[in-house]
């Protein structure tokens, strides 16, 4: 049942909104991990200080801007 609430909820998002989400949840989950386990997934898989590592930081903020944009101005 969950999973076809979010079939329903992607669908209706625009692209760039399911992206935002996307990004926003692993950023949410390695937070969490870096806070529970002192385990941070993106510098694991990406590399300490890389360009890749700086770009995925940048898309999750940016990410979260735009989902924070979205929350406050709908109406």
């Amino acid at each position: 049942m969950s999973t076809m609430i979010l079939k329903e909820v992607v669908s209706n998002m625009g692209s760039l909104a399911t992206v935002s989400m996307v990004l926003v949840t692993v950023g949410a989950i390695n937070w969490g991990l870096v806070g529970l386990l002192d385990l941070n997934l993106v510098t694991m898989l990406l590399g300490e200080g890389s360009m890749l590592t700086k770009v995925v930081y940048i898309l999750v903020g940016l990410a979260g801007v735009h989902s924070l944009y979205g929350a406050v101005s709908k109406k």
